[in-house]
C-alpha cells in the first residue's frame, strides 16, 4: 500500500515536471498565440507556488520570457511582464537571474516605444521595479540604467490618474532604490524630493514618502536638497503634530535629526576656530570645541569647515525657526501633562499662558545654552526617541499578482511632550548613533 502511494507522488511529480518542460517548449516557438498561452501559465503556476518558480526557472523559463520583451506585440510583453514577476517572488535566485538576462534594459526599452502610452505596460514594468529592486544586489543595477526618471514620472501621471496601487508601487520601488546611497545622486537629478514634500498630508502615502526622504537625508547632498526646497523644515517639524501616525512622526524626528547633526559640527567647528583665533592660532588641534562630532570629521577640521560653509549658506535661518519651533511646541505640551498630572481644570492654563510661559522658559534656556541653542532640543529628542541600535533597513515587498502586506519597520513613534526639563537643560553632547 505503501509503496503504491509512494509510486503515485512519484509519477505526479515526474508528471508535473513534465508539463513544465512543455511550457518552457512553448515560450520558444514562433507562434504568438501559443507563446502568449505559455506566459500566461508560468504567471499561474507561480503565483501560489514556491516550488514552481524554482522548478520553472531550473528548466529555462526565464530566458525566453525576457526574450518576448522585445516582441511588438504589447499583449505579449504585458503576459512575459506578469510571468516574470511572478517568478521573483519571494525568490532571490530568480530575481538575479532576471536581471543578469537584461530584463530592465529590455524593459526601459519597452518604456521608449508607442506601447509605452498603455497605462497596462507601464503598471507591468513598475510592478517588476518593484520586485527587482527588493534585492540588495539589484538596486545600483536598476539605479544606473535609468529606471528613477521613469518610476518619477509613473508616480506623477499615476497621482493624477488615481491609480492608487500602481502609485503605491512606483513609491516602493523608489523606496527600495534609495536605500543604496549610490542611487542617490540618481534620485536627485529628478523633481522627486520636490514632489514628495507636496504629497506630504496624504495619509495614503505620507510614511512612505518620509521613508525615502530618511533614505535621502543621510547624504550631504541629500540633506543640502532637501534643505533648499521652501517650508522644508516648518513641515516637517508639522508632521511631529500627527499623534495619530507614530511612524510618520519617528520618520520626521529622524530627519530633523539627521539635518541638524550637520548643524552641530558647523557650530563645534566655528566654535574651535573662535577658539583658536583667541589664542592667536597655536592651539593647533589640541582645542577642544563645546560640542564633539564625529571622529572622522574632527580629524580634518578645515575640510569640515568648507563642507558647513557649502552646506549651511542662506539655510541656517529657516532651520533655526523649525528648531525653535519644535523647542516651545515640546514645552507646550510638557505644561499641558503638568497641568494633566495636576487634576487641574483643563483651562487653569490658557493656550496664551502657554506660549507666555515656554517663551520665557525658552528664552532662559537660551541665556544659559548660548553656545547650545540649535543643538540643545534635538540632542534632548535624540536621547529619548532615537534608539541606539543600527537598525536594518528592510526593502518592500513585490507583487501585483498577490496582496503586498506591509514589511517596513515603523517602530514606536514620537511623544514631544514627553521630553524632561532636565534633558532640554543639562543634556550631554555624545554625537548621533540613529543608523541610515
Amino acid at each position: 500500500m505503501a509503496e503504491a502511494e509512494s509510486e503515485s507522488e512519484t509519477r505526479k511529480k515526474v508528471e508535473v515536471l513534465e508539463g513544465m518542460k512543455r511550457v518552457v517548449r512553448e515560450l520558444q516557438v514562433d507562434e504568438g498565440v501559443k507563446r502568449r498561452e505559455a506566459a500566461c501559465n508560468v504567471r499561474l503556476l507561480c503565483k501560489d507556488d514556491a516550488k514552481a518558480r524554482v522548478t520553472l526557472s531550473m528548466v529555462g523559463a526565464i530566458p525566453p520570457l525576457v526574450g518576448m520583451l522585445d516582441l511588438e506585440d504589447f499583449e505579449c510583453q504585458i503576459d512575459a511582464l506578469y510571468a516574470l514577476l511572478n517568478l521573483g517572488i519571494g525568490n532571490d535566485v530568480n530575481k538575479a537571474a532576471i536581471v543578469k538576462a537584461g530584463a530592465v534594459h529590455k524593459m526601459l526599452k519597452i518604456i521608449e516605444s508607442p506601447n509605452a502610452a498603455n497605462p497596462s505596460v507601464s503598471e507591468a514594468i513598475v510592478a517588476n521595479f518593484l520586485g527587482l529592486s527588493a534585492l540588495d544586489l539589484n538596486k545600483p543595477i536598476i539605479g544606473s540604467s535609468g529606471a528613477v526618471p521613469f518610476l518619477v514620472n509613473s508616480l506623477k501621471d499615476l497621482d493624477r490618474k488615481n491609480g492608487s496601487q500602481a502609485k503605491q508601487d512606483a513609491l516602493r520601488a523608489l523606496y527600495n532604490l534609495s536605500i543604496s546611497p549610490s542611487n542617490i545622486s540618481f534620485i536627485l537629478e529628478t523633481d522627486l524630493i520636490t514632489f514628495l514634500m507636496g504629497l506630504l498630508g496624504d495619509m495614503e502615502v505620507s510614511e512612505r514618502v518620509l521613508s525615502i526622504l530618511s533614505n535621502v537625508v543621510s547624504t550631504p547632498e541629500g540633506r543640502k536638497a532637501i534643505s533648499a526646497i521652501p517650508d522644508a523644515f516648518p513641515i516637517l517639524v508639522d508632521v511631529l503634530n500627527w499623534t495619530d501616525s507614530p511612524g510618520c512622526q519617528e520618520k520626521a524626528s529622524y530627519i530633523l535629526m539627521k539635518r541638524a547633526s550637520r548643524i552641530l559640527e558647523c557650530l563645534r567647528v566655528d566654535k574651535g576656530k573662535q577658539v583658536s583665533e583667541n589664542y592667536g592660532g597655536n592651539m593647533g588641534s589640541a582645542v577642544s570645541a563645546p560640542i564633539y562630532g564625529t571622529p572622522s570629521s574632527s580629524s580634518n577640521p578645515n575640510v569640515v569647515s568648507k563642507e558647513c560653509l557649502e552646506e549651511t549658506e542662506d539655510m541656517m535661518s529657516e532651520e533655526k525657526k523649525a528648531v525653535k519651533q519644535l523647542v516651545q511646541q515640546s514645552l507646550q505640551n510638557n505644561m499641558r501633562r503638568i497641568v494633566k498630572r495636576a487634576n487641574l481644570p483643563q483651562d487653569f492654563v490658557p493656550s496664551e499662558h502657554f506660549k507666555s510661559l515656554t517663551s520665557i522658559s525658552t528664552s532662559k534656556s537660551q541665556e544659559r545654552k548660548k553656545n547650545l541653542r540649535i543643538a540643545v532640543p534635538l540632542i534632548a529628542l535624540t536621547q529619548l526617541c532615537s534608539p541606539t541600535r543600527k537598525r536594518s533597513t528592510p526593502s518592500e515587498c513585490e507583487t501585483a499578482d498577490v496582496h503586498r502586506p506591509e514589511v517596513m519597520d515603523i517602530g514606536d513613534g514620537l511623544d514631544l511632550g514627553s521630553i524632561p526639563w532636565s534633558a532640554l537643560h543639562h543634556c550631554e553632547i555624545t554625537g548621533f548613533s540613529y543608523a541610515s
